[in-house]
Formats: structure tokens, sequence, C-alpha cells
């Protein structure tokens, strides 16, 4: 090949370069459309699984700060929760009302971790999702729970040491009101009270969730005496249920009323009030008595924090020295479940009873009233109140939308009683300064009579006084 032919190839092969560089994108096209095909088929497939995801929402009711009924409101979560190894996830299907949920809400109660938060301590319902490590448990087992809050809604994580599998013909209700009153009943009476046959206990609140279920456990002991306290129109309901001696509270001096049948004193006196009536019920006990003090109920008063019942309790907080203790042959006792969350032998070891005490017949809780999560103020308004006999519920199952038109109806007649009421206290309060001027009225006719009658005495003993001077 000449010298002279070599550029002319170099050129030729130089065109041939410039006419295939148009056709470089084409062969190089069938990689790049390939890639971009799987790259839309993986972000396609992505976006596919985020809605998912993003879809799952639950209702939850959250304590958005400290207050009146209106704090706890209903909201919509989104997200599917995240399971830990040794979790479970349970789809709620009732939940439980407690008084120190009341306290909580007024900020009272230090269990309970700073708003917002969802409040709960117990509930029930199926298990849908079992974590890592957790072998006990499965998809579609029924359970309660007992957890230290996060429990009013539709969803709860929990680990799974703290749920147990709901009895044979126990209803969700049922078992959503077990867990806190029955085994501080059970903890309260057994384990602190060592609760003996010809035993007397005083129960406080005897119509209460507490009441109810610390009665029906005196009852697995034989001629067990119990004296409880409750409004009179409760009365009927707590004898039929256990309770020899009712007493109310509200007109009677429930230490007099003991005395008169137990001069001696109570073997055991639970106390849920504090301030004076604990003082109260220690003066109660007999030698050898126990008293075993579970709460501070005199401290709620109203809507929203009382800071003067706060204060009178606190003032008269019952205190004693060790001394005194030893030489009175007496013995007190603090209890609180919440404190417990840690202790899961203990717990485990008293629900395994009272759920056989379930299985025998010999304790069932009793429901009541229940309440949607979107009625949850008026379910806390009838437990603070004092109008329940047992427990106050809440369900998840969504209000129906009849029932959700009906409640303005129902709001504006609450208030119209309320306004009656107001009147009708009014009224009575006009009523009772010409009531008492009535009855002073026949006081002044006899007071005049008195006189006048005085008046005639004087004068006959005027008249007399000459004729003896002339005699």
């Amino acid at each position: 090949m000449s010298g002279e032919d070599a550029p002319a190839q170099q050129q030729n092969a130089e065109e041939t370069k410039q006419e295939t560089k148009p056709e470089e994108p084409k062969t190089e096209s069938k990689p790049e459309t390939a890639a971009n095909a799987a790259e839309a088929a993986a972000t396609s497939a992505a976006t596919e699984k985020v809605p998912e995801e993003e879809q799952f929402t639950y209702r939850s009711l959250v304590l958005s700060g400290y207050g009146g009924y209106d704090k706890v409101k209903l909201q919509i979560k989104k997200g599917k929760p995240v399971l830990k190894a040794g979790e479970v996830m349970v789809r709620v299907k009732a939940c439980g009302l407690n008084f120190s949920d009341l306290l909580a809400r007024q900020g009272l109660y230090d269990r309970l971790p700073s708003p917002p938060v969802t409040p709960g301590m117990e509930c029930s319902g199926e298990i849908e999702a079992v974590g890592e490590e957790v072998t006990d448990r499965k998809v579609g087992d029924k359970v309660l729970v007992l957890n230290r809050c996060g429990l009013w809604q539709e969803v709860a994580v929990v680990p799974a040491t703290h749920t147990f599998l709901i009895p044979d013909g126990m209803t969700f209700e049922e078992a959503a009101a077990l867990p806190v009153n029955y085994i501080t009943a059970y903890m309260m009476l057994f384990d602190f009270g060592n609760l003996r046959p010809n035993q007397s206990i005083l129960i406080h609140s005897a119509a209460g969730g507490v009441g109810i279920a610390a009665t029906q456990l005196c009852q697995t002991v034989k001629d067990v005496t119990v004296f409880g306290t409750a409004s009179a129109s409760k009365h009927e309901t707590i004898s039929q249920g256990g309770v020899t001696h009712c007493i109310d509270y509200r007109t009677r001096d429930y230490v007099e009323e003991v005395r008169k049948i137990s001069p001696k004193g109570l073997d055991i006196v639970l106390d849920p009030l504090g301030g004076s009536d604990t003082h109260k019920a220690y003066n109660l006990l007999k030698p050898m008595g126990k008293l075993i003090t579970y709460g501070a109920a005199n401290m709620l008063a109203g809507q929203k924090k009382n800071l003067l019942a706060v204060a009178k309790t606190w003032y008269h907080q019952f205190s004693i020295h060790t001394l005194s203790l030893i030489q009175n042959n007496k013995s007190v006792c603090g209890f609180h479940l919440g404190y417990l969350d840690g202790e899961v032998e203990i717990i485990q070891q008293a629900m395994a009873t009272l759920l056989d005490l379930y299985r025998q017949g010999k304790i069932k809780p009793r429901i009541d009233s229940t309440y949607h999560l979107e009625q949850v103020g008026d379910a806390m308004r009838r437990m603070q109140e004092r109008n329940n006999i047992g427990k106050v519920i809440l369900i998840t199952e969504p209000m129906p939308e009849e029932e959700k038109k009906e409640e303005p109806k129902k709001e504006e007649k609450k208030k119209d009683d309320k306004k009656k009421d107001d009147k009708k206290k009014e009224e009575k309060k006009k009523e009772e300064p010409k009531k008492e001027e009535k009855k002073e009225e026949p006081k002044k006719e006899e007071k005049k009579e008195e006189k006048e009658e005085i008046k005639e005495e004087v004068k006959k003993e005027e008249e007399e006084e000459p004729k003896k001077e002339e005699k």
C-alpha cells in the first residue's frame, strides 16, 4: 500500500465514521430503553407499595391537653405500626374506662406521659400481626391486654407478655372490664389483706368497678362481712352482689354506721379516697387490722383541676409514726397497679387466678354501659358524676350515622335539662326564705299570745294586790 493511498483510506474511514455517528444512538438505545423500563417498573412498584402503607389508617383517642372532657379528641392516624421483637398488633374491639383516666385528663396521674398521648390501660381484641420471637401467640387469637397506656385506639402494639387469652364465653366487653379492676381488688384483698373467713371489710364506692370486683372476690371466702358505701339508688344492686351492710355516704356518717354494727372495728379497709377519709379508715381498724390505700379520689372535683380540692386532700394527707403502728398493732399498705407494669410474673400469676375464677363462674364483670369512641366525653362524664354501677366501656365500632345525627339533639336536651335544673335550684333557693318566714309566722303568733297572757296575768296580780291590802 503506497503512502498516497493511506490518506485516502484515512479520509474514507473518517467519512464512514461520520456516516455511522448518527446510527450510534440506535445501536446503544436498546440497553438504555431496557434500563429505563426497569427503573420505571421499580418506581411504579414503589409507588404501588407506598399507598398500601399510607392507606393503613386507624382511629385513636388522643389527650391533647389537660382540662375538661373536650380535651380527649378522636383523631385518625396513618401508617401501619412497625412491630419489634416480642410484640403483637391487636385489633381492638373494646376498651375499659378507669378512674385513673379521669385523673390523667386533669394532669393528676403521673404514670401517663405528657400530652399529646393516647390514654387507656386495658382493652380486648384480636391479634392481627405477630413480631419475631413471639411463640405463644398467633394471628386470630382473642386476647385481653393490660398496658401502661395507649390502648384507646383501633390498633395497638404491645408486648406479647401483656396479653392474655380470653376464656370461652367471655365477651370483648367483659374482657376489657377485667384487668385493672380485678387485679387491683385481688392483690389488695389477698396479697396485702390476707382475707380469711369470718373477717369484716369496708369497701368504698362499692358500685364502681373495683368495688364490685372486690365484693365478688369476698364471696370466694366464707362468712366475710362486707360494708359498702354507695348512694341510696345503688343499694339494691350492691346488696344483691354481696354487700352485707349498705351505707349511703351522702346522708350518713359511714364511721358511725360501721361502729353501730361492729363496735370493735374492721379487719380490712380499702381506701380509694385519700385525705381525711384515710384517717377515718385507720381509726376504724381493730387490732391486727389492715388499711390498704389505693387512690385519692377526693382530689377530683369538676371537669377541670380543682386546686382547692387538691390542696385540701394533700393538707389532710394521712401520715403516721412507726411506733404508733407497733403500739396499735395495725398495718398500712399502699397499692398502685400503674407502678407494677414491669412486674410481669406477678401480674401473670394474678391474671391466671382471676381467669380460673371466671371459668368457675365465681366472678363476672358487670358492664354498666358502652360508648363509641366518639362519645368518650359522655362516658367520662357518667363515671365522674358517679352515675355508673359497674364498668364503663368504650367500643371501637364506628358510630352509626343515625346516632351521629341524634347526638346534637341529645346535647341540646342535656343543656335544656341543665337549665331546667338550674331554674329549679334557683326557685328552691327563693322559696326557702319564704318557707322560713311562713314557719316563723306561727312562732311570732305564739309569742304574741304568750305576751298577751303575761299581760293579763300581770293585770290580775295588780287588781288582786289592793284587795289583799284591804284585808
